[in-house]
């Protein structure tokens, strides 16, 4: 398959680069400066997702699969200024939402020129938790995105467009690795049932499943991926 990855340079994108690649696949990862190998395109451009779209179908001539990971996570305090409050909120939901609406609709139209294909948004738990005090804006353009993946199911099943969301809790990786390490990762821990915080591998191997193997009946889904730190 042929396969559009966002946020592919550290973290769960890059898990998930990997193992897409490993697998098999065609893969165009990108990264907000890019590289040699991956796509260059800053999110919080509104004119970057198409860029990144073109640069990708010049690469593979066509694409089968869009995964959504590109994402950020920036606290604002409740006691910010209302400039700063309100720059924090346009930056998360332009960055963490509008980027993925729009390289989910270029992949709908190009889906439906060429007999279908899938979408895997990369969504939280916050979506259905909520998060932190500082946090609103995060939670929020999650729960956003995953009411835009189950609308693009149903509105286009149909048209052998299938579209899923994964859900991770607090996730290990190489920018988190030092918080675990310290005080604030006996409290994290003590909130899993599991006993562990989930690996970059583990949300890539869903990732993976959802793009290439999951059947389309269960378009519309979202897998959970917390150690049941939340169970729905």
């Amino acid at each position: 398959m042929n396969i559009l990855l966002t946020g592919a340079s550290r973290g769960i994108g890059a898990a998930t680069y990997e193992l897409l690649r490993t697998s098999g696949h065609e893969v165009v990862g990108h990264s907000t400066r890019g590289s040699d190998d991956l796509v260059a395109g800053d999110l919080a451009d509104p004119e970057a997702p198409r860029r990144i779209w073109e640069s990708a179908i010049a690469r593979l001539g066509r694409i089968d699969a869009l995964v959504n990971n590109a994402g950020i996570y920036e606290g604002i305090a409740d006691d910010a200024s209302d400039a700063d409050w309100q720059a924090a909120w346009h930056r998360t939901l332009t960055i963490n939402l509008a980027s993925a609406a729009d390289l989910c609709r270029l992949a709908v139209q190009h889906f439906k020129a060429n007999g279908g294909g899938r979408i895997v948004n990369v969504a939280s738990r916050a979506a259905f938790r909520g998060d932190s005090p500082s946090h609103w804006h995060y939670a929020a353009s999650k729960a956003a995105m995953i009411g835009m993946t189950k609308t693009i199911a149903r509105g286009y099943a149909a048209d052998g467009i299938l579209a899923f969301a994964v859900a991770p809790g607090f996730t290990v990786s190489e920018m988190t690795e030092e918080y675990l390490a310290g005080r604030g990762g006996a409290a994290i821990i003590a909130d899993i049932p599991l006993g562990r915080v989930t690996s970059t591998d583990e949300v890539a191997e869903a990732i993976r499943w959802l793009a290439t193997e999951a059947p389309a009946a269960s378009t519309g889904s979202v897998i959970d991926l917390n150690g049941a730190s939340y169970v729905r």
